[in-house]
């Protein structure tokens, strides 16, 4: 990357400076907190969602992947509409799809705290219990709190709410949200559509061409 025309040097350097600050020691510290981490995340959600690459011990190693498909066809519910929702529980999402889709990729690495990993997992729970309700019929299939996320501050405090579930589910799923809660600035985005439909902010292309040689 850093080679390639318009790539960026600056890259190496930041590896170089993190490799140096950080020694033999600090980086074997590292990456056994990450693993730590991420087996710990294993533990609290395995029985809510199916790990799907494990060790022959059964662990992971600094990441893991949760498989959502089997809730296309229990609740019509996508992973991009977890991921969506997490936005309501203050989290931006891990990585969505890679390197299998219809997976969620988390990385916790070494930098979180045991509760913020904790309130990452509690989320996560509640995420799944809202599908749960799904699958029982106890939510709509189509306005449900995951087809409709995230929710703006715009869109609950309006007068008019046609959804059937209620405001407080939609903003403050869980009560430690109700002290820091986090507004998604947009509601639901068609993304597929967006990277398709590239609407570029830039000048035209013409007026980046070099001038004719004199």
């Amino acid at each position: 990357v850093s080679s390639a025309p318009w790539g960026s040097a600056d890259i190496l350097l930041i590896s170089y400076a993190y490799i140096k600050l950080m020694g033999s020691k600090g980086l074997t510290d590292a990456s056994k907190a990450a693993i730590v981490s991420a087996n710990y995340m294993m533990a609290k959600l395995s029985s809510e969602y199916k790990v799907l690459y494990t060790g022959a011990g059964g662990r992971v190693a600094h990441e893991l992947i949760f498989d959502m498909r089997e809730f296309k066809q229990t609740a019509k519910v996508e992973v991009e509409d977890i991921a969506k929702r997490l936005m309501d529980y203050g989290f931006h999402a891990p990585t969505v799809s890679f390197p299998v889709a219809g997976t969620l990729m988390i990385e916790p690495t070494e930098s979180e705290s045991k509760a913020e990993i904790d309130r990452y997992c509690d989320a996560l729970i509640s995420i799944r219990n809202e599908i749960r309700q799904i699958e029982e019929g106890k939510a709509d299939t189509d306005d449900n709190l995951l087809k409709n996320a995230p929710h703006t501050l715009q869109s609950v405090i309006a007068d008019e709410w046609n959804h059937s579930y209620s405001r407080e589910k939609a903003a403050y799923p869980l009560s430690y949200i109700r002290k820091n809660k986090f507004w998604p600035s947009v509601g639901r985005i068609d993304s597929a559509y967006g990277d398709r439909n590239l609407v570029c902010a830039c000048l035209p292309v013409s007026e980046y061409a070099d001038e004719p040689a004199e």
